[in-house]
């Protein structure tokens, strides 16, 4: 296990996700324009860069910070070209520091793959009710009396747009699942991968310096559109944290898919969760098929017709009792 995690840093990426998903992909090819890393030139200042900064962000020559160790800071980078790859990997180079002790920093930092970019909110610094997928490294802990999670938390969630994250609950009503990370102030390089192939999410970190991959989240039936943005986004409040990202590699995965394969991952224009009841989100309700229709109707008829005999018989039994007192 370790031995294929050297190799991925040596220059094999996601080997390690290959056994993970019975090594499904034949190839993988990095793609430079939905790709950030150093020397980051131009990031921010450049009109033929391909990121963009926004709020607090800044460049330095060793990362970009999304928000310093500060109350009240908000910062993204975003890509400035759609990604209308089919099956992708975004390796993630990130680095959560501060002064703040345990449960006393925040708030965390998102990956976006979103239609909409450049829009600050509240959901870790980028807007709600976003259409795409959020994937959340949630430091601080709103929710009271929870006992389930430990935070630092990782978890997803993907959204068509009607759904709100629950900053209250850290977005448990809606989350695609989740793990525990402790990701601050670490000595040792931490990394985070999404792998988006035939419609399964997953998620894994590599976090305890030992070069091996960790399970986070597996999850099948995610559809996403293609056409969406790329980007990263942190906010703080009263508790605050330095939030880097070193970089973010974006590799194109090419699969091999079976005609039935093909028929299922056709086109998408709306992010969906295939068996998965969200709030707000109701279930389709199944048209109902000729043949039960016409049994339907055929036995109301029945119970119709039968109504009215019993009607019938029981008034011509009432009126032969009428005139036998009458007479």
């Amino acid at each position: 296990m370790a031995a294929v995690a050297r190799w991925w840093r040596a220059g094999l990426p996601g080997l390690l996700l290959l056994l993970g998903a019975r090594a499904e992909q034949t190839e993988e090819h990095l793609k430079r324009e939905h790709s950030l890393s150093k020397p980051y030139q131009g990031v921010g200042s450049s009109s033929s860069s391909l990121w963009d900064l926004m709020g607090n962000a800044m460049v330095t020559t060793q990362y970009v910070r999304l928000t310093p160790d500060m109350q009240s800071k908000q910062g993204a980078v975003w890509n400035r070209v759609p990604c209308y790859l089919r099956d992708w990997e975004m390796q993630v180079h990130f680095k959560i520091h501060g002064q703040g002790k345990k449960n006393l920093n925040g708030d965390g930092f998102a990956i976006w793959y979103t239609k909409d970019r450049m829009q600050p909110g509240p959901v870790f610094g980028n807007k709600d009710h976003f259409l795409g997928l959020g994937v959340f490294v949630d430091t601080y802990p709103n929710e009271e009396k929870q006992q389930e999670r430990v935070f630092p938390y990782i978890s997803a969630m993907v959204n068509n747009g009607s759904l709100t994250y629950d900053h209250d609950r850290d977005g448990r009503p809606t989350e695609l699942g989740g793990c525990t990370a402790m990701v601050r102030n670490l000595n040792h390089d931490t990394f985070l991968v999404i792998r988006y192939v035939k419609r399964r999410l997953t998620i894994m970190i590599d976090i305890d310096g030992k070069h091996e991959w960790r399970d986070c989240i597996d999850m099948p039936g995610v559809h996403l559109p293609r056409g969406y943005f790329f980007g990263t986004s942190s906010v703080t409040g009263d508790l605050s944290d330095n939030h880097d990202i070193i970089s973010l590699k974006l590799y194109q995965l090419t699969v091999e898919r079976s005609p039935e394969e093909e028929k299922r991952d056709k086109e998408v224009f709306l992010p969906i969760v295939d068996n998965m009841k969200l709030p707000g989100v109701e279930a389709p309700v199944e048209p109902m098929s000729g043949l039960a229709l016409f049994l339907i109707v055929f036995f109301s008829l029945v119970a119709l017709v039968f109504a009215i005999v019993i009607g019938v018989i029981v008034y011509n039994k009432w009126q032969e009792q009428s005139r036998k007192r009458f007479y």
